[in-house]
């Protein structure tokens, strides 16, 4: 009976490793394609032969689309709204989702009802872009800021997570004199920092990939985002690629450093993907463990 159940954990244990394996393998291939395609000959990318491993590597490719024209400004921009946005985020939701914990708050349960309805209903994009343009937040870097402040489901995980905490801290600092605002930021703020930087996770991937609100509001190109300038060169590659190889002159052509559409096409994909690929392990702890002590009230 013994040697059984422990063939069936073996099996299982064998299984499980299989299966996570694999599923790591398919989440990341596809960034691994996109890696060799860029460093391989531009040729023979075009051609689809590049797949498993690089061939003739070469890094003329990033050199070439860091040329670009305006990359390094939505670059600045892309990174000005991902640390602001982040940043405001992270501080406005975290003191909602406190504020709806004190019993005292006025209408606490009718706010915080109301709040959670924006959740499954809104007006839609043209409502949205009349209020925005009546907010005067087109062309309008604040644009990416304002809206992001406050999330309502940013704002359920914090109020779950000081939920959970002792309630004797927060009566012992309002008895030696502490205010709303004293005790937010030196008695809740520090004992959050789990569920904050899960909060941070979310809102910075989401202030960097986001480029719809770019495409309704920004005209002026000093605020398009890397991922605007990129969704443009992604629909303008082949154009871009005949541009870069006149500038380079028609004689002694090396075809494996030629820029096609393929090689411009993945390299701008990744130049946009790398940041968040270092940044996001560097808080993978802090996210499962602020979404484990937030999700869990007993």
């Amino acid at each position: 009976m013994t040697s059984r159940i422990r063939f069936g954990d073996a099996a299982f244990q064998t299984l499980n490793y299989l299966f996570f394996a694999i599923f790591t393998f398919l989440c990341l291939f596809p960034f691994y394609y996109l890696f060799i395609n860029t460093i391989s000959s531009n040729d023979l990318s075009a051609r689809g032969l590049v797949t498993w491993y690089p061939k003739e590597i070469h890094f003329d490719n990033y050199v070439q689309v860091l040329k670009l024209k305006g990359l390094s400004q939505a670059a600045i921009v892309s990174l000005g709204r991902t640390v602001i946005g982040t940043a405001t985020a992270v501080l406005g939701s975290a003191f909602l989702g406190f504020i709806f914990t004190k019993r005292k708050m006025w209408g606490r349960t009718f706010w915080y009802r109301f709040m959670m309805i924006t959740m499954y209903f809104n007006a839609g994009i043209i409502p949205w872009y009349v209020i925005m343009m009546k907010l005067h937040m087109t062309n309008n870097f604040l644009a990416y800021i304002l809206p992001a402040i406050v999330s309502p489901f940013y704002v359920i995980l914090v109020k779950t997570f000081v939920e959970s905490l002792p309630e004797v801290l927060q009566e012992s600092a309002e008895i030696d004199g502490a205010g709303t605002m004293t005790l937010f930021g030196r008695i809740i703020l520090p004992l959050i920092m789990p569920i904050a930087a899960t909060i941070a996770i979310f809102a910075a991937v989401g202030q960097w990939n986001s480029f719809i609100d770019t495409v309704f509001l920004m005209t002026d190109q000093k605020y398009y985002t890397l991922q605007f300038v990129l969704y443009k060169y992604l629909n303008e590659s082949n154009s871009i690629a005949s541009i870069i190889r006149s500038s380079g002159g028609a004689a002694n052509i090396d075809l494996s450093k030629m820029q096609t559409a393929t090689s411009i096409r993945t390299t701008v994909s990744m130049i946009v993907v790398i940041p968040i690929l270092f940044v996001y392990p560097f808080f993978q702890r802090y996210f499962v463990k602020g979404i484990m002590i937030g999700a869990v009230k007993g």
